[in-house]
């Protein structure tokens, strides 16, 4: 579960990733969704479809670890 969590932080890193990446080619997803992004116009096509592909690999990560998840809030839960 710890995994999860680590995989969604570094997935979603922004702030570091903005400040410190200077090569275009190595910006992360959610940067580069900033940049369809401006400060007099937005292309919100393009941003939303480049939302829904930055959270699949969360969303399915997840998907296939709930099962872990749940076990891990149930443990030793009922005394006995």
């Amino acid at each position: 579960m710890t995994g999860l969590f680590s995989f969604m932080t570094a997935w979603n890193e922004f702030i570091l990733a903005s400040t410190f990446l200077t090569d275009d080619s190595a910006y992360t997803l959610p940067v580069l969704l900033k940049s369809s992004v401006g400060q007099y116009s937005a292309d919100w096509g393009l941003f939303a479809a480049g939302a829904i592909l930055t959270s699949v690999p969360v969303m399915a990560l997840f998907y296939i670890l709930q099962r872990y998840l749940v076990g891990g809030l149930t443990a030793r839960s009922v005394k006995g």
